[in-house]
């Protein structure tokens, strides 16, 4: 059986909870012919990424999706680009900012994803849910994260991308748009089922 890794980050920026965290950890062990194998991610611009390389290369990973959480999108959103910058106003959860250096001094500008970004934001919305293509993971760690990932499995047969994920109710309040964890988890389980 193919093996997925799926990854969610641990909160921050003060928040109790990452809705990205708890919908991977609600994903069944295996899904549409996967093994899924779920990993807590630290929110730390560069230990991010190795920490989800390291586990991808015990594991011998078949494909690898990192997901995220996006404060103020409606929708989730399978990423289509990773760029090489990181800035952040701010810090991460290891108090570290950057203002406009790269993530990789010898990587290229930007990665696609080699991920099916587009059928899976239509099998989001197939289910009846808000799903969407972004062309921007931001430069915070989840492009961090993304981009290491696509840098570390260019030209090999590991398909790897992030997903954003909106905030849950409870962190939403009258500011943000938000989905439910059951909403979150059948999304990410439309994005699988198309892999």
């Amino acid at each position: 059986m193919p093996r997925l890794l799926i990854t969610g980050f641990e909160p921050f920026g003060g928040e109790k909870v990452n809705p990205a965290w708890e919908a991977v950890r609600a994903l069944p062990d295996t899904l549409d012919g996967w093994q899924i194998v779920k990993l807590q991610v630290p929110v730390v611009f560069g230990l991010a990424g190795e920490t989800v390389l390291k586990k991808a290369a015990e594991l011998q990973a078949d494909a690898v999706i990192a997901v995220g959480m996006a404060a103020g999108r409606a929708a989730v959103t399978p990423e289509l680009v990773a760029i090489n910058r990181r800035y952040a106003e701010a810090p991460d959860n290891a108090g570290q900012r950057f203002c406009d250096t790269p993530c990789d001094e010898n990587g290229k500008n930007a990665y696609f994803a080699t991920l099916p970004v587009r059928r899976m934001a239509e099998a989001i919305r197939e289910k009846g849910l808000k799903g969407a293509v972004s062309t921007t993971a931001g430069t915070y760690v989840c492009n961090d994260l993304m981009y290491a990932l696509l840098r570390a499995y260019e030209n090999t047969a590991v398909r790897a991308g992030f997903i954003h994920v909106p905030c849950l109710p409870e962190q939403a309040g009258d500011k943000y748009p938000f989905m439910t964890e059951e909403e979150i988890v059948m999304a990410l389980e439309a994005a699988i089922g198309v892999l």
